[in-house]
């Protein structure tokens, strides 16, 4: 049986498929509101069962690349109600990935020059923001050394987090996704070579999960639990992440911490497919036996190897993510077995309007084709 195109009861919010359009930056809005094009690109991937957003900044302290569309103004409200808007007349469902990149900043892109924060006041090493370099223009930068939250600051980001999620939802989201993911904010709280603090936020695994924990808890009585999502990305290495004592026990831990709060989602993201290490084979299947919620799983995937993972019953949603971007047509393609198109990675980031972003054709099975409709 194709599990792949079968309906999803994800908690109440019925998705027409378990195809799941992975979050992925594309740094196109370039005075951080949502426009035309951004409502194109995600009304061509309506098919998905669920749509991820981009990381979308929840305050300018969050932001650590140039052009992302945030999620702390009324404008970039408005622009995101177009989006939903889109997205739900073709029936699709749509998340709004919360994001604050912590450390992973530059003084270029805060306010009023200021150094980014984390959770300790070290520098990620050989790690890059997309920022103003020297010459003035856009570019790869060296993130700027941080400075470490004071224990009294932690909640008013928590309260950033909640901020954003309203706003979300008065935009039209079907709710919201928090990035616990490849090496941001809350990778370096949990990261346990990286944080060295002695407040109630570093130390033990209790304390080193709590500002997550805090917040999830926060959005939950903000929008419901069943609005709210994670995404972490277990055993990353991003941005100067180190191995850890007690790692894997950090995971399981937060896979109880998260059973017991009755979220939408976890999302695991294998980084594989971005350049960086692999989650160890076996961990899906490990973190399943604590958390017996919706589990998405990003990296990698084919339609074969989905279909293995869902009849395996360790994944009840697969995240695609370069794939949706090269093929908005994703998942006719996958149903009906046609050639998928590869993206121009050229175009990934690049701040050239419609190209690589919204005029990938799709797919004509009567001309054997490709063709740019879609409409």
């Amino acid at each position: 049986m194709d599990l792949l195109f079968q309906p999803y009861d994800l908690d109440n919010l019925q998705l027409k498929n378990r195809i799941v359009m992975a979050p992925m930056t594309r740094a196109r809005a370039t005075t951080t509101v949502p426009d035309d094009l951004t409502v194109e690109y995600y009304r061509q991937r309506a098919t998905a069962g669920l749509i991820i957003s981009e990381g979308a900044p929840i305050s300018r302290e969050g932001c650590g690349y140039l052009r992302n569309p945030g999620l702390y103004t009324s404008e970039q409200a408005a622009g995101w109600r177009k989006v939903t808007n889109a997205v739900h007349a073709k029936g699709g469902k749509i998340f709004a990935q919360l994001w604050h990149v912590g450390r992973m900043s530059h003084t270029s892109l805060q306010p009023d020059g200021h150094s980014p924060v984390s959770s300790v006041a070290i520098m990620a090493r050989n790690s890059k923001a997309y920022a103003i370099t020297e010459t003035g223009e856009a570019g790869m930068i060296q993130a700027s050394i941080p400075r470490a939250l004071e224990t009294d600051e932690v909640q008013r980001v928590t309260q950033d987090f909640v901020n954003a999620a309203r706003v979300a939802i008065d935009s039209g989201f079907d709710g919201v996704e928090l990035h616990g993911a490849n090496g941001y904010l809350f990778e370096q709280f949990i990261n346990g070579a990286l944080n060295t603090r002695t407040d109630r936020y570093g130390g033990s695994i209790e304390n080193r999960l709590r500002f997550l924990m805090e917040t999830l808890d926060a959005l939950s009585q903000e929008i419901g639990a069943a609005h709210v999502g994670l995404r972490i990305s277990p055993f990353g290495r991003l941005f100067d992440m180190a191995p850890y004592d007690d790692e894997a026990e950090t995971w399981v831990a937060l896979a109880d911490d998260v059973n017991q709060r009755g979220l939408a989602y976890v999302h695991l993201s294998d980084q594989l497919t971005i350049g960086a290490e692999k989650m160890p084979v076996d961990f899906p299947s490990t973190f399943r036996k604590t958390y017996r919620g919706t589990l998405i799983a990003a990296g990698g995937f084919t339609r074969e190897s989905a279909e293995k993972a869902l009849e395996a019953g360790d994944l009840n949603l697969i995240a695609f993510g370069r794939p949706f971007i090269a093929n908005p047509d994703l998942v006719a393609r996958l149903r009906h077995g046609w050639p998928l198109a590869v993206p121009d990675r050229a175009t990934f980031y690049e701040n050239s309007g419609a190209k690589g972003y919204t005029d990938y054709p799709y797919y004509n099975a009567t001309s054997n084709k490709v063709e740019n409709n879609g409409r």
